[in-house]
């Protein structure tokens, strides 16, 4: 019978795959370097199995088979964390430490609202942020970095499961003296022709602004697009065309100082906003217990 890897292994090896670099790895798993080094040999001899090539390269660089053993690990510590956080979750539900990852076009305009309202729910909890992209948080969540994401919907999550809370109504944001400004809501179907100015690739309400459109690219912006909510509006205002804005960020500030018009869409046109989890978390009951207070945040009660 083939010795099992011990969990401490398993995280030299996710370690050293997450960073690159066997001295950032150690430091990570808080061991000396050889010793990660020597964990990985006796994996490998442990399990008769190439996991890394070996040659002049300086940075480590796995085998296919070493691929495959990295994902196979993440899966087998985020399946020894659930048994310590069902039983903590029996406990006492939604109290210690809970890394929640956040898309920068909800964070700065919710977590002021959210995280006092949180506070006074669940006086135990402790809270972790991580604000980022989409894709690069499900990461994170699929790998167990992260335990909570709450972000945008739709989003492609295959492996998690997510709750829809609440709706975010987009506003058609004008420059001064636009065409549009005298009507009392902006058509949808005109938007089409309009330079449309969107936030660059992987922010997920680029895609959700193209999708409430009806657009499958940008037909506007000469290759420039914007980092932030805020860079957008300074965009808007200088006359560069028009872009959709979620109302959460709007009531959060986002138009301060900016001198942009905001007209409701003759169709109104949502993002979804919600929470997202591992399939099958063992804490998935507390984190729809948290809805209602996100719920309330939202709408501002």
């Amino acid at each position: 019978m083939t010795p099992l890897p011990s969990p401490q292994q398993l995280r030299y090896l996710v370690g050293l795959a997450d960073h690159g670099h066997f001295g950032r790895a150690a430091r990570a798993c808080a061991v000396t370097q050889s010793t990660l080094s020597a964990g990985i040999i006796a994996l490998e001899r442990q399990l008769d199995a190439a996991i890394l090539e070996r040659g002049p390269a300086k940075r480590p660089v796995f085998t296919p088979l070493g691929l495959q053993l990295v994902e196979r690990a993440r899966q087998a510590l985020a399946a020894l964390a659930a048994v310590a956080e069902t039983a903590a979750a029996a406990r006492d539900p939604l109290s210690g430490p809970l890394r929640l990852g956040v898309i920068p076009t909800i964070g700065p305009f919710l977590l002021p609202r959210l995280m006092p309202a949180l506070r006074e729910a669940f006086p135990r909890l402790q809270l972790w942020l991580r604000e980022d992209m989409t894709d690069r948080l499900a990461e994170d969540l699929a790998a167990g970095r992260l335990d909570l994401l709450l972000l945008a919907l739709p989003a492609a999550l295959p492996e998690a499961e997510t709750l829809r809370v609440a709706e975010d109504p987009f506003l058609a944001a004008l420059p001064q003296g636009h065409r549009l400004a005298a009507e009392p809501s902006v058509p949808v179907a005109a938007l089409a022709s309009e330079r449309m100015l969107l936030l660059e690739d992987g922010h997920c309400l680029r895609d959700h602004t193209l999708a409430a459109c009806g657009l499958q690219a940008a037909v506007s912006s000469d290759g420039f697009a914007a980092t932030s909510l805020h860079t957008l509006v300074q965009m808007v205002a200088g006359g560069l065309g028009v872009t959709l804005l979620p109302r959460l960020a709007v009531e959060g500030g986002v138009l301060a100082g900016a001198s942009v018009l905001l007209k409701p869409l003759d169709t109104p046109q949502t993002r979804g906003l919600g929470l997202a989890w591992r399939a099958h978390s063992p804490r998935a009951a507390e984190f729809r217990s948290m809805a209602p207070a996100l719920a309330a945040a939202i709408s501002g009660g």
